[in-house]
């Protein structure tokens, strides 16, 4: 596209890819920004009339207030499988804690492979959140090892709780397979690993924009990230973690400047998901108006052999990818400090030398997703995979003049292009 075309679609109020932007995001701050390439699904109340999810693809639905919806997995006897559904419940000051979505993953004969479950917490506001559950092949597991036809099964956790939404959610569905590995490790996690909560990484924060959804999650690596965040805002970014290393980050509240008074017990919560969107941690920050920050709780190094770790949280840094950090402000922030942005700083380190992965027999579906490719390191440093988004995001919604967001529009367009063009 030339950038004479690009002038008049800009004109005429669309840009590429960017068509009625403003409709979708201008009036919710807290909107979830789903996969453009998701494909509509509808859940059964039956098991009978379940229709099939693909590993590889991502899938919009909806979730009602009450009852489950189930989804059909074809699988085989060798590839283990994850799925995810990320809840995306319209904007409210109000939630039930409790509240939030249940995953579960049932054979053709209704018996229990998996399942999981993400509630709001006491952020006191909707959020987007997401659950995940899996069908392992393992030598240890008697049960979900057949091939044959497996279900999904999602539903509401507390519908009917003081302050929940009474209305079905929108939601995103992916499933992953992850082929076996041509040689068996050892059957057991390593039981010793540094657990001494490191020093926060320091350094001059970097000015980067966080995404509204998993697929829009602005890429960052080892450094110091800054962002505002406003309350009801929920805000993702992915680090590339490769096998061996180990994740840190801390989450930094700025001060308001406005000397107003007040106290939001559970102001932020910064969860990190694996690269199959399964939560691994979370942490919350209080908020008087002043600076406060907390870090996740130490992580041990991915590696393969922690699945076989008895507690989900370490069985979850089972695979090395982009790892997810997504920064939730409680809309009730707002109270005591008004509508207004509040700064945001994230701090990542990355400690210990990256390893040769387990050796798949086979590729994974989507392919890569188990890997950290040398374009993701290149993203997390220069940030371009999800900037051009946010920018046109920001230009849709802040109200700017049409020669303002014209010219910034194809400025951002002519950087992109000179970028891809040098080798």
């Amino acid at each position: 596209m030339t950038l004479a075309s690009v002038t008049v679609l800009a004109l005429a109020g669309v840009l590429p890819g960017r068509a009625a932007v403003a409709d979708e995001t201008a009036d919710d701050t807290g909107a979830y920004a789903f996969a453009e390439d998701a494909r509509r699904i509808d859940g059964t109340a039956s098991t009978a009339d379940a229709m099939e999810l693909k590993p590889g693809r991502t899938y919009r639905s909806t979730l009602p207030a009450s009852g489950a919806v189930h989804y059909r997995l074809e699988l085989d006897a060798t590839t283990s499988t994850y799925v995810s559904a990320t809840a995306a419940p319209p904007a409210g000051r109000t939630a039930s804690v409790i509240d939030g979505v249940k995953v579960s993953v049932q054979d053709g004969e209704g018996r229990s492979c998996d399942v999981d479950t993400a509630s709001f917490g006491t952020a006191g506001s909707r959020h987007p959140v997401a659950a995940w559950a899996m069908r392992e092949i393992s030598p240890g597991r008697s049960l979900c090892q057949e091939a044959g036809t497996y279900y999904l099964s999602v539903e509401r956790v507390d519908p009917d709780g003081e302050g929940s939404s009474p209305g079905p959610w929108e939601m995103e569905l992916t499933a992953v397979a992850e082929p076996p590995v041509e040689q068996a490790g050892a059957p057991s996690a390593p039981k010793e690993w540094n657990s001494a909560p490191p020093q926060p990484f320091t350094g001059k924060p970097e000015r980067r924009s966080g995404g509204a959804g998993f697929s829009r999650a602005t890429p960052v690596g080892q450094g110091v990230w800054r962002d505002d965040i406003r309350p009801g805002q929920t805000l993702f970014y992915k680090v590339p973690v490769d096998w061996g290393r180990q994740l840190h980050a801390t989450a930094e509240l700025g001060g308001s400047g406005k000397g107003v008074r007040g106290y939001t017990a559970a102001a932020l919560d910064l969860d990190l998901y694996n690269p199959v969107r399964g939560r691994v941690v979370d942490v919350g920050v209080g908020y008087d108006g002043s600076r406060k920050a907390e870090s996740l709780a130490p992580l041990p190094p991915v590696l393969y052999a922690n699945r076989h770790a008895g507690g989900r949280q370490t069985g979850a840094m089972r695979f090395a990818g982009s790892y997810y950090l997504v920064a939730h402000l409680s809309a009730a922030v707002a109270d005591d400090f008004g509508d207004g942005p509040v700064p945001l700083t994230l701090r990542v380190r990355l400690d210990g030398a990256a390893q040769d992965g387990p050796g798949y027999a086979g590729e994974s579906v989507p392919p890569d997703v188990f890997t950290v490719t040398e374009e993701d390191r290149e993203a997390a440093a220069g940030g371009e995979d999800a900037g051009d988004d946010t920018t046109f995001r920001a230009l849709a919604v802040g109200g700017i003049g049409t020669g303002t967001a014209l010219l910034a529009g194809l400025g951002v367009w002519t950087l992109a292009a000179r970028r891809r063009a040098v080798p």
